[in-house]
């Protein structure tokens, strides 16, 4: 199995306790952490009324953390772009990338990012918002293209700009489009893994080379929850836990401490559901992890794994990126630094 790069995925979280600025302020410091160790992306997630995440705003929190970095590249993972016209999309990731040049990364996915009600409140009609993303990444990526001082509408700044631009998804479609298209693929498997490895074939198999990628290139998500024991990595994990049960439940939060018992105030299906959305995760000590991750890289078989860690402590969530950086170096399952 050949070592492939691994990179983070945030959604600055903000635990009980804490504010947003403390939630952004970790970011930055993540950000610089991840950098130190040689992670290769570092990606913010765009959620809407979510009092537990932070990056409702992302492409500001982006400039935030590349404002805060030197080298690493900084994107979305990602812009939901029916809750956006594609010109002001491509307007504010052109101002980004005039500010720090060669690092921004823009994923685009179709999903809201949050309920009905926000959603009409973000978009005000929410007629045919999802049904024309694939027309709106066109649009998008022409605003990117060569400058036309001919054109009616430009992007400014953003024409003539090399902005990689991925597709996300959690299902076939984006798999799809993504191939159509000849651009890069994210799956989202830290959280809907259900259809990684059909949705990842679909798009190898049906990729058609373009200006932008000469052949496929696919990622996957990843919850990594890295102690120096099996037992501390598995109670961290519960503050993921409680956070899907209270999605599920309909009631939003912070983002909770450790709980030991919350598998026992679930109900069955409760605790079905949250197995399911969550399967795609190493947690544990070294070992555990290690194992973990190769048998998930050789099940999905990708070319790029995205990190989640929705850890309620911030010294213990850098402490697992440093402890799964230590494992990708000592097992040559990653490579950190490329």
């Amino acid at each position: 199995m050949n070592a492939i790069p691994f990179s983070v995925l945030d959604l600055s979280p903000v635990p009980m306790g804490a504010s947003v600025a403390d939630a952004l302020h970790n970011s930055a410091d993540l950000a610089r952490h991840a950098e130190g160790l040689g992670y290769r992306r570092y990606w913010l997630a765009e959620h809407h009324s979510m009092p537990g995440i932070a990056s409702a705003a992302t492409s500001v929190v982006i400039g935030h953390v590349a404002a805060a970095t030197r080298h690493i590249r900084v994107g979305a993972g990602g812009i939901m772009l029916p809750n956006h016209s594609p010109l002001q999309v491509a307007e504010q990731f052109g101002t980004l990338e005039a500010l720090f040049p060669g690092r921004i990364d823009l994923g685009l996915g179709r999903a809201p990012g949050t309920d009905g009600a926000t959603s009409a409140a973000l978009r005000r009609t929410l007629a045919g918002s999802a049904d024309h993303f694939p027309a709106d990444v066109v649009e998008l990526l022409n605003y990117f293209g060569p400058a036309d001082a001919l054109a009616r509408v430009r992007a400014v700044p953003g024409e003539g700009m090399e902005i990689p631009v991925w597709i996300l998804g959690s299902s076939l479609f984006g798999a799809e489009l993504a191939a159509e298209l000849g651009l890069p693929y994210a799956f989202a498997s830290h959280f809907a893994p259900d259809y990684v490895v059909e949705a990842l074939e679909l798009y190898r198999s049906r990729f058609r080379p373009s200006d932008r990628l000469a052949k496929p290139y696919a990622m996957v998500g990843l919850n990594v929850y890295a102690a120096d024991d099996d037992a501390t990595g598995r109670l961290l994990f519960t503050s993921i836990q409680q956070q899907f049960l209270a999605l599920r439940r309909g009631n939003p939060g912070l983002l909770p401490p450790p709980d030991g018992e919350i598998e026992a105030r679930m109900s069955p299906q409760e605790a079905a559901g949250v197995r399911r959305a969550l399967a795609f995760s190493a947690i544990g000590g070294p070992e555990a992890v290690r194992d973990r991750i190769a048998a998930l890289l050789a099940l999905a078989k990708p070319d790029e794994v995205m990190v989640a860690a929705q850890i309620y402590d911030h010294a213990a969530r850098k402490r697992s990126y440093s402890i799964l950086a230590d494992v990708l170096r000592d097992s040559g399952l990653g490579t950190l630094g490329a």
